[in-house]
């Protein structure tokens, strides 16, 4: 039986987690610097 195919699917997953994590983290990011900008204009 060949395992490249589960270790391809891991890479993916982790990957793909990684991404949404990151993507995540830059939008929580840009919403707090425009919190951020809103309050300094008060």
């Amino acid at each position: 039986m060949n395992h490249w195919a589960f270790v391809t699917a891991a890479y993916v997953v982790g990957l793909g987690g990684t991404g949404a994590i990151v993507l995540q983290s830059w939008l929580a990011m840009r919403r707090a610097e425009r919190a951020a900008d809103e309050l300094r204009r008060r």
